[in-house]
């Protein structure tokens, strides 16, 4: 019984949100600047008219799923490159956080800091254990959100997103 409470408590720690996304499929996507894995700032708006967008968020840094959803991204970034397609992870992880993820993993996509949890609450995936909801946003050239996933599947989530983009 004890493993059983265990088991639902550590799920609700990735599923609870303390906030409704409030954003939706057409709206601009709020700017915002965060520090990258490498320390440098970047801002959504750096890629408009350059790239669409797959904007993740996800709990923390080094866990299971997690882990799995970076690599497939990891495994896939040649796709969602000739897609033109840019990958940004965000957690409320710090830099040191996302730079040992990073090298651990061999991930190749840019992850973002979002210690204060500011981008966190202005997507509304924010949960109520103070992290990230895995939620993906794609976003495209021009700025503006064309598809939500709100119950995201860190196994297949990237399937379902290159589906997705070869259709715009």
């Amino acid at each position: 019984f004890t493993k059983v409470v265990l088991m639902i408590s550590f799920l609700s720690f990735f599923s609870l949100k303390a906030q409704e996304i409030t954003l939706k499929e057409g709206d601009k996507a709020p700017d915002f600047s965060l520090q990258t894995d490498e320390g440098n700032t970047v801002k959504l708006s750096d890629f408009e008219g350059k790239a669409n967008i797959i904007l993740y968020f996800y709990p923390k840094d080094k866990t299971p799923g997690c882990t799995k959803e970076a690599c497939n991204f990891r495994d896939n970034i040649e796709k969602f490159n000739e897609l033109g397609t840019k990958v940004l992870g965000v957690s409320v992880d710090d830099v040191d956080s996302h730079k040992s993820f990073k090298e651990k993993d061999n991930l190749n996509f840019t992850l973002l800091a979002d210690p204060e949890k500011k981008v966190t609450k202005e997507y509304g995936v924010l949960n109520k254990f103070g992290v990230a909801s895995r939620v993906t946003f794609v976003i495209d050239k021009q700025g503006v959100i064309k598809k939500i996933y709100e119950k995201v599947n860190p196994a297949s989530n990237y399937k379902e997103l290159l589906d997705y983009l070869k259709t715009m």
